[in-house]
């Protein structure tokens, strides 16, 4: 069977959980050939892979959210290659999508079929501008018609620019998410008949919707057009899908109020390999320190400055804490320098920051793991935190919960749980550990047994083969054993380790053979 794996903004250009979920699941099914179709922002992350890929990956097709047709064509007629058709069709549809009604999906994935589309003719002709028109005078006359329109056509513009990839054929796409990905599983559903399957770590609509009522670059009056947008994209994504998956059961409740049928959703929990843990470097006998493991990527949606903050108060009530931040540093430079700095302004001591690194040489050292997100879907450190015998302090999102406490099991607290830049609770959660660690080494037990009980990478890939040969056999392909999956030609990254979670580092011999690749 040949799989295409759909991918926005993380595999194998971001280290992370769902980049490091996307590698098990490809390498757990070696006798089976995947691509990777791959969402990024631009064409300067072309080719700039942090993994290198499994075997059995025969190509990486790339799409750009933002390329250079659009900014090329603006303020000049486009002298070659076929104009946007005309017509009612075409308005019609354009007006539907614009109101977000009922979208002529069917016809929107036809006018994108030709591949000598220009996105300048269609965002600067006249059928966009009709429809904008006639949907601003029902909808948005209390705006400036003119922020209105371009507002509206730069938020087509990665909409269009996703559509008008070639999509490589398969026959099932494994989207790792709805918006743009959704999106491309749904148009190849529709050019090619094949099976689609989402699965979603977190919840792409909610997780966009959260981030634009924070923001400050778009206003008010224009965050629900862009919400809306992406409500539109769950829509075609949860219609068009043969299933759904989510990490856990109340992630499964939001799915289904968010539009997504009842009877194609189904829970996949997240795996980790336990044995890569098992016989991991321990804690220096004459270590004084009580350490606290961070594995993350410094961005904001970890909140590493509340983790900071709450690391200093913690520190001045138990002086023997000692900070470990482990995980790659280069993703958002300019936040990183921000929470150096915080460190330095507040003198505390005893924080280390080590950049990527391969958690098995650092997390059996640890006395506790923590993990002060904003946001999380089923968090792999969290899994990876048990394997090692570690409790867990973590912010009360996604599923960290059922996690800590568990949601179907008496084995009891695996950890402490706070609420979202608390900073006063996240320092009392570590010093409380810092000084019982009794109350650590059970709480250890605690998560080590609902690990082995529920969240082993064996699990995960049952799971999937479960639902992977179900689709094999809808569709009358063979399934072939372990070993007969040897003969795909490789598609790898540039000469980097292979580079997996949140920290982790591999040190193997590099990638040597060329990447093939499609156009976005």
């Amino acid at each position: 069977m040949r799989i295409c794996i759909v991918a926005e903004g993380c595999y194998p250009y971001v280290v992370g959980g769902v980049s490091g979920w996307i590698d098990s699941l490809i390498k757990s099914f070696p006798q089976h050939e995947f691509v990777i179709l791959a969402i990024i922002a631009n064409r300067e992350w072309s080719g700039r892979f942090k993994y290198q890929l499994p075997e059995n990956v025969s190509e990486v097709h790339e799409v750009y959210l933002l390329d250079d047709d659009w900014y090329r064509g603006l303020g000049q007629k486009r002298k070659s290659g076929r104009h946007t058709a005309t017509g009612a069709s075409v308005y019609e549809t354009l007006k539907s999508l614009l109101l977000h009604e009922t979208v002529d999906w069917t016809n929107l994935f036809g006018m994108f079929r030709d591949d000598d589309i220009s996105l300048n003719d269609l965002l600067m002709g006249e059928d966009f501008m009709h429809a904008a028109t006639d949907v601003y005078r029902l909808r948005y006359q209390g705006i400036p018609f003119s922020d209105y329109l371009w507002t509206m056509r730069s938020i087509m513009l990665p909409l269009f620019n996703t559509l008008k990839c070639k999509l490589p054929e398969a026959d099932l796409y494994h989207c790792v998410a709805t918006g743009y990905a959704g999106v491309l599983g749904a148009m190849a559903k529709s050019s090619f008949g094949c099976k689609l399957l989402i699965s979603e770590h977190g919840l792409y609509t909610r997780e966009r919707e959260e981030e634009l009522i924070k923001a400050t670059w778009v206003q008010n009056a224009y965050k629900v057009i862009w919400i809306d947008q992406f409500k539109k994209m769950a829509d075609v994504s949860y219609s068009y899908a043969d299933m759904v998956t989510s990490l856990y059961e109340h992630a499964r409740e939001l799915q289904i109020e968010g539009g997504c049928p009842a009877d194609k959703t189904l829970v996949t929990p997240n795996g980790i390999d336990q044995n890569r843990l098992a016989d991991i470097p321990g804690k220096d006998p004459d270590d004084e320190f009580v350490n606290v493991g961070a594995v993350l990527r410094v961005t904001p949606i970890k909140d590493v400055k509340t983790l900071i903050n709450a690391f200093y108060i913690a520190k001045r009530r138990e002086p023997r804490l000692k900070l470990w931040i482990m995980g790659p540093m280069d993703e958002d430079p300019d936040y990183t320098q921000e929470c150096q700095d915080l460190v330095e302004s507040l003198a505390v001591q005893d924080v280390v920051f080590t950049g990527r690194i391969d958690v098995r040489q650092y997390l059996g050292k640890m006395d506790m793991t923590i993990l002060t997100s904003l946001s999380e879907g089923q968090p792999l450190t969290v899994l990876e935190s048990y394997a090692a015998r570690k409790p867990a302090i973590c912010t009360d999102v996604g599923n960290c919960r059922g996690l800590l406490y568990g949601e179907d099991d008496d084995f009891g607290e695996a950890g402490i749980l706070c609420h979202i830049m608390n900073t006063a609770e996240i320092a009392t959660a570590m010093v409380d550990l810092a000084r019982d660690p009794e109350k650590r080494e059970r709480m250890a037990q605690a998560g080590y047994e609902r690990l082995m009980r529920k969240y082993k990478l064996s699990d995960m890939k049952e799971t999937y083969q479960r639902i992977y040969r179900g689709f094999s056999d809808e569709l009358g392909l063979p399934w072939p054993e372990e070993d007969g999956g040897g003969d795909s030609q490789v598609a790898a990254g540039p000469k980097t380790p292979d580079e997996g979670r949140d920290g982790e580092r591999q040190d193997q011999e590099p990638a040597t053979q060329e990447t093939e690749k499609g156009r976005g």
